[in-house]
């Protein structure tokens, strides 16, 4: 190989450039400082998140027996309801039956008078003074003419006017009526 050389250019050594900042011991025992130092902020950070995965535990427990307390608390609160709800529904029972005794008497003092109307008649009339009803014939107004004497108009009675009972207010829109296979009828409110 032919190397060319110039007389003028500087040599290059085998040195290096930089010096050793350190010694072989120097460097070890920097090494175990740096080492140890992690180590013990290592160690606070895993005391430090223990304790607030403790505190986390223990606020955890908290809520929890409160949920517990709250579902007890749902519980009483449910009964409660379906005794204020049991008691609507009797005095709802009780007044539908009270309601459907009541039609019933209308209904059969109704029968009772269309099978008995001149009792009723007679009932009516008992308390007021009776009406004088003159009764005159076209043959009683003019004798000239011969004309027969039918029954007067007067004579006959009126059929008694019926009332027509109003018809019981439909069901409320607002509530949906459940009746149970055991005869209770139950009312709930449609949102």
């Amino acid at each position: 190989m032919t190397t060319i050389s110039d007389p003028h250019v500087p040599t290059v050594s085998a040195e290096p450039i930089e010096p050793q900042l350190l010694g072989r011991d120097a460097s070890r025992s920097r090494l175990a400082v740096v080492v140890g130092v992690g180590l013990t902020l290592f160690a606070v950070l895993n005391a430090t998140a223990a304790i607030y995965l403790y505190r986390g535990i223990s606020d955890l427990r908290t809520v929890e027996g409160r949920l517990e307390e709250l579902g007890a608390f749902e519980q009483r609160i449910v009964a409660r309801l379906d005794m204020v709800n049991n008691g609507f529904q009797s005095r709802f029972e009780k007044l539908d039956s009270q309601l459907q005794g009541n039609f019933n008497e209308i209904n059969g003092n109704i029968a009772r008078l269309q099978q008995n109307p001149s009792s009723a008649r007679d009932a009516d009339v008992s308390g007021a003074p009776e009406p004088v009803v003159t009764t005159s014939t076209v043959a009683e107004a003019s004798p000239d003419t011969e004309v027969a004497a039918g029954p007067a108009i007067a004579d006959t009675p009126r059929p008694p006017k019926r009332r027509v009972a109003a018809a019981p207010p439909g069901p409320n829109p607002a509530y949906q009526r459940t009746e149970t296979p055991d005869g209770k009828v139950y009312y709930r409110k449609i949102n």
